[in-house]
């Protein structure tokens, strides 16, 4: 079993055993990081929906994003993964939000981020944000490092809810 995938199983026995739902929104990690959570018998209890918002037109039709809630923003950035996180949690009324943006590769994004850029969000019980730089161009390898890092973010934060 891959480590996403061990990472999902993971974090679907921790939302499960606290009762907790979650909902995805994610851009350059293709679909992943649901896919991963999907693929763990089980993800009804926990898996609301999710989706790739890799344009503006699905930031705004998905997420209801508009120019105006992104004055002074540009995507790719822990702000707006944050905004991305609330936005899932808010729309599909789960106890989490996870959220993750970047630059996939091989080459940077518009923005200026260098291939293997992304930054990745929870909205819940805790909210945070964390950037991560693979300085890789291989897409793929990429996507993987991106949906990982999301998943990660999350099993951090229910570890330390259950900590505290």
């Amino acid at each position: 079993m891959s480590e996403l995938h061990v990472l999902a199983a993971r974090v679907a026995a921790k939302l499960i055993a606290r009762k907790e739902t979650i909902a995805v929104a994610e851009s350059s990690a293709g679909g992943l990081i649901s896919a991963a959570l999907l693929a763990v018998p089980g993800a009804s209890a926990y898996f609301m929906g999710g989706g790739v918002i890799y344009t503006a037109t699905a930031r705004e039709a998905l997420m209801g994003v508009t120019l105006d809630d992104m004055a002074g923003m540009r995507a790719s950035s822990e702000t707006y993964a944050l905004l991305l996180a609330d936005r899932a949690r808010t729309r599909l009324a789960t106890t989490w939000g996870l959220s993750e943006t970047g630059a996939t590769g091989p080459t940077g994004n518009r923005y200026g981020d260098a291939a293997g850029h992304a930054c990745f969000a929870i909205s819940g019980p805790a909210r945070r944000a964390r950037t991560l730089e693979t300085s890789s161009p291989d897409r793929a390898a990429n996507m993987t490092a991106f949906a990982i890092g999301a998943l990660g973010l999350l099993d951090e934060a229910l570890d330390g809810l259950t900590a505290g």
